[in-house]
């Protein structure tokens, strides 16, 4: 399971504090995040303890290879996605970075709606911990951490000002998590868009390794 469940993993192991449950069907809280954790073969008993935990007309994120979908489910959207982890070598702590804490929030949502790294809400910020590089007292780039499972840590919410993008700060960023995740004893992994040809591209130049290829999955309960 692990990596090509990542959700589920995540939330029957190092995040359990994090689960809301109903049968094998886990969820994070919506300030959290969007995601919906499945059994790596759900049965038709967890799909339906799942629409119970989601409420009808509630949508969530399903990350995995892709799978069919019962009826008590109808498909909103879907992409590609693709997941690296990160090379040994990656891990560098770097001296203008500060720790990110919750009276940060607001500035951090503001960078996430102005460079769309991904989903990010008002308690993401709890999965963390999460890095900044500010000039000037303005917050201009970040990272952090997301799901944890066994024996690995994602890197997430990579993103910088379109203002200083090309200074290499994303890279900076990428590592700095990378030294946090590698301090606790784990292995850093991340995602992208399987379209998002610029952070392949950077991934690959910093070493990472491709694991797998898989579906998001925004789904709704019917």
């Amino acid at each position: 399971m692990s990596l090509t469940n990542p959700v589920y993993a995540a939330l029957t192991g190092p995040h359990t504090t994090f689960a809301e449950t109903r049968g094998n069907a886990r969820r994070y809280p919506s300030a959290v995040a969007s995601f919906l954790g499945l059994p790596d073969d759900p049965s038709a008993q967890d799909w339906s303890d799942a629409a119970t935990l989601l409420g009808r007309g509630t949508a969530a994120a399903l990350i995995r290879p892709e799978f069919p979908l019962p009826e008590s489910f109808k498909l909103d959207r879907q992409f590609d996605l693709v997941q690296f982890v990160a090379p040994a070598s990656l891990a560098a702590a770097d001296p203008e970075t500060v720790v990110l804490g919750p009276d940060d929030v607001p500035e951090m949502l503001a960078l996430v709606a102005l460079t769309d790294p991904g989903p990010f809400r008002s308690r993401t910020i709890e999965l963390g911990p999460y890095l900044g590089i500010r000039r000037d007292g303005e917050l201009i780039a970040m990272a952090g951490t997301r799901f944890d499972l066994p024996g690995y840590t994602e890197i997430s919410a990579v993103c910088s000002h379109p203002d200083f993008r090309g200074q290499g700060l994303a890279s900076r960023l990428i590592r700095a998590v990378a030294a946090e995740i590698v301090a606790a004893g784990k292995q850093p992994f991340l995602h992208t868009g399987g379209t998002n040809a610029t952070a392949i591209r950077l991934y690959h130049s910093l070493g990472f390794t491709l694991t797998n290829e898989m579906k998001v999955s925004i789904v709704e309960a019917v």
